[in-house]
C-alpha cells in the first residue's frame, strides 16, 4: 500500500486522481490534500477519502477545517506544502499546482526518496535545473511527456528527436482575421480534452505546447532544436520518439487523464484502468506542420528556453496573467501572445539564477503584464 499525497487535489487533475485511487484502493490510499481556495470540495473530498493532512493556502478557512476534522492535521501555505513533500509516511507526491509555488515541494519530496508524480509544467519549466540537480524518481503526468517516458523504457539508442503532438484547440480552422474576436465561451470548448480554464486556453493558444517543450527539455536532457510540435486533431497519439536509424516508436490511447495519472501512481505496474479501449475500425489519424502565424506562442517557448536564464520564469508569469485577463474580458485572445512577447523582450535575465531569482522573475513579469493593460 502506497501513501499518495495531492497537490492540486480540487482541480482537475487532482479530481481524476483521486478516481484512480478509488479505482486501485488495495494498492493506494490517500494520505494528505492540498487546495487554493475551494474549501467546499476540499471539505467533501476529506469526507469521503479520510486524509491524514489537510492544507488550504486560503488561512481564513483553517478554523473551519480544524473544527470540522479535529482528528486530522491542518496545514496552510508554502511551509505546509513543503512539510507534506518531505513528510516520513508518504510515498507519492502528485504534484498538479500549475505554479512554481510547486518547485520546493517538489524538490523536498525528491530529496527525502519520494516518487513525484508531476502534474504542474511550471516546475520544470522554471525551475528545472534546480530539480535534476536533486534527482530522484521523477515520473511525468501530463500525457505527451509520459508517453515519451514510456517510449524511452528499455531504449539506450541515440534519439534524433521527440515530437510532441498538439490537437489544435478549438480554433484550428477559425480564420485567423477572426482571433481578435474569439472569446472566453469558444476558447474554452476544447474539442478532445476536459482541463482547467488556464489549460484549456494554454491549449487553444498552443502555450501550453511550448511549456511542454521546455519541460521535455530537462526531463529527457534534449535541447529545443531536438524538439518538435506536429499538429494531432484527434489526440491519439499523445507523442512520438524518432531514434536515429529512423525508427519512431509512437503511444497511443484515448484522451483520458487517468491513464497517465494511474501509470504515474503504480509505476512499474500495469492494471486494468478507468478508460476505454480504442477501437481501430473506426480510427482516422491525421497529422499537420504547425502554423507559427496561428500559434506564435510556441515560437515564444522556445526562444525562451534557448535564451535561458530567467526568461522561462518570465514566460510563464506573463502567460499566466495574460491569460486571467483574457478570461476577465480585458483583453483580446490575440493580445495573449501579444504581452508575452512585450513582457520578455523587457526583461534583463539573470545568466546563473538562484530558485529566489526565479521567484522573483516570475512575480515580475505578472506585475509587467497588468502594467501594459491599465
Amino acid at each position: 500500500m502506497k501513501n499518495v499525497a495531492i497537490l492540486g487535489s480540487t482541480g482537475s487533475i487532482g479530481q481524476q486522481a483521486l478516481q484512480v485511487i478509488e479505482r486501485h484502493k488495495d494498492k493506494l490510499s490517500v494520505f494528505a490534500l492540498s487546495a487554493g481556495r475551494n474549501y467546499h470540495l476540499l471539505r467533501e473530498q476529506a469526507f469521503r477519502y479520510n486524509p491524514q493532512i489537510l492544507h488550504i493556502d486560503s488561512r481564513e478557512f483553517i478554523p473551519l477545517l480544524e473544527k470540522e476534522f479535529p482528528d486530522k492535521e491542518v496545514v496552510s501555505g508554502k511551509e505546509g506544502l513543503s512539510y507534506i513533500g518531505g513528510h516520513p509516511e508518504v510515498d507519492i507526491l502528485l504534484v498538479a499546482i500549475p505554479s512554481p509555488v510547486a518547485i520546493k515541494p517538489t524538490i523536498t519530496a525528491l530529496k527525502s526518496g519520494k516518487r513525484v508524480a508531476l502534474a504542474a509544467k511550471e516546475v520544470l519549466v522554471c525551475g528545472g535545473r534546480f530539480v535534476n540537480e536533486v534527482g530522484g524518481e521523477l515520473i511525468p503526468v501530463d500525457s505527451e511527456h509520459s508517453a515519451i517516458f514510456q517510449l524511452l523504457k528499455g531504449e539506450d539508442s541515440e534519439i534524433k528527436r521527440i515530437i510532441l503532438t498538439a490537437s489544435g484547440g478549438p480554433f484550428l480552422e477559425t480564420p485567423l482575421e477572426r482571433f481578435s474576436e474569439i472569446t472566453p465561451h469558444e476558447a474554452l470548448q476544447h474539442p478532445t480534452w476536459k482541463m482547467g480554464k488556464k489549460i484549456t486556453i494554454d491549449s487553444a493558444t498552443l502555450f501550453n505546447k511550448g511549456l511542454e517543450i521546455i519541460e521535455a527539455m530537462w526531463l529527457f536532457k534534449l535541447p529545443p532544436s531536438k524538439i518538435d510540435v506536429v499538429i494531432h486533431p484527434q489526440s491519439i497519439v499523445h507523442s512520438l520518439v524518432e531514434f536515429v536509424d529512423g525508427a519512431i516508436k509512437a503511444h497511443l490511447s484515448l484522451p483520458d487523464m487517468r491513464l497517465p495519472i494511474q501509470y504515474a501512481l503504480l509505476y512499474p505496474e500495469r492494471l486494468p484502468s478507468l478508460i476505454s479501449t480504442l477501437d481501430f475500425s473506426n480510427l482516422t489519424l491525421t497529422f499537420r506542420q504547425l502554423d507559427e502565424r496561428r500559434f506564435p506562442s510556441v515560437k515564444l517557448c522556445k526562444s525562451a528556453a534557448e535564451r535561458g536564464g530567467t526568461y522561462p520564469a518570465v514566460l510563464c508569469g506573463a502567460d499566466e496573467v495574460a491569460v486571467e485577463l483574457f478570461l476577465k474580458g480585458k483583453i483580446r485572445f490575440s493580445d495573449i501572445a501579444l504581452l508575452v512577447e512585450k513582457t520578455l523582450e523587457k526583461h534583463i535575465s539573470k545568466e546563473n539564477p538562484s530558485l529566489e531569482d526565479v521567484y522573483q522573475a516570475y512575480e515580475w513579469a505578472k506585475e509587467e503584464v497588468l502594467k501594459e493593460t491599465m
